[in-house]
Formats: structure tokens, C-alpha cells, sequence
């Protein structure tokens, strides 16, 4: 599956970039994550629980950064197992552009799933992955607008 969008976020670029390393705006912004620790700057311990169609399932996953490029992009990838529900891996390219008092963030991403959520079909898979995708932009976008808000 692969998915590509871009979010304005009323902030400039090197305070998106701040928040996108942040583990604690992270783990509120990701839709059910429960758990999201920093091992170390480039690596991140993860558990996220998500339902996809009739399928529900808590996923223990890693995740790396990985092309470091303050504050313009980086690459973050990962892979979660979901014990008899499957695993999820991929990956996104973001990248942040400024333009005025805004950062436009764009993404690229790329995943796949593989055990019983593979037998889901891939419309399902599909729609559930882009609106959770939509979800966490939309909080984190939330979330750093305000904080800027706040600090202004």
C-alpha cells in the first residue's frame, strides 16, 4: 500500500520538526497507542492497538529514523507484531517545507501487512490505513498549532 498527503500546520518549520521528535506528542497523536518510548534518538519502542474491519489487535513494534535532515525531512519506518492478527511493517518520507508563518508537511508512505489482517482484502486495509493516517495529521497538526499558539 502506498499513501502520499501534505498537512499545513500553522507553525514554523522548526517547531514541526520538534514536535515530529517528540515521543509524548507522538504517543498522543498516533490513533491507540498506548506506549511510545525513546531508546534512543533514533529509535523508538512502540505498542498500538488498532481495529481494522473485525480484526482488533495490539501490535509491540520498533520503529527507526532514519535519513536525518534537520529540519527538512527524515525517513521513519518500523515493523509491529499483532501476535495472531499479523504484522504491519512500512515506512514514510517526510519532509517539511516553509512557506510563510506555515510548514507544509509531506508524506510518503509505504506499508504492508501480512497474516490475518492480509486476508482482510486490500480496500479495507486501504481505507482504514489512510483514515488513520488522516486522524494522526489531523491531531498533530492540532497539537502543534496550539502549542504555538500558546507560545505566542
Amino acid at each position: 500500500m502506498n499513501m502520499t498527503g501534505e498537512e499545513r500546520i500553522a507553525a514554523r518549520r522548526d517547531a514541526v520538526w520538534q514536535y515530529l521528535n517528540d515521543p509524548e506528542i507522538l504517543r498522543r497523536c498516533i490513533p491507540g497507542c498506548q506506549s511510545l518510548e525513546m531508546k534512543s534518538p533514533t529509535e523508538l519502542t512502540a505498542v498500538v492497538k488498532v481495529k481494522i474491519g473485525p480484526v482488533s489487535a495490539t501490535f509491540n513494534g520498533n520503529v527507526a529514523l532514519s535519513n536525518l535532515n534537520p529540519p527538512q525531512s527524515y525517513t521513519i519506518s518500523g515493523e509491529g507484531k499483532g501476535g495472531i492478527a499479523g504484522f504491519a511493517k512500512g515506512g514514510a518520507d517526510v519532509t517539511l517545507a516553509e512557506e510563510g508563518d506555515e510548514t507544509v508537511l509531506r508524506y510518503n508512505v509505504k506499508a504492508e501487512v501480512g497474516g490475518k489482517l492480509a486476508q482482510l482484502g486490500s480496500r479495507l486495509i486501504d481505507s482504514t490505513s489512510k483514515k488513520l493516517a488522516q486522524q494522526f495529521f489531523a491531531d498533530f497538526n492540532l497539537a502543534v498549532s496550539g502549542a504555538a499558539e500558546a507560545a505566542s
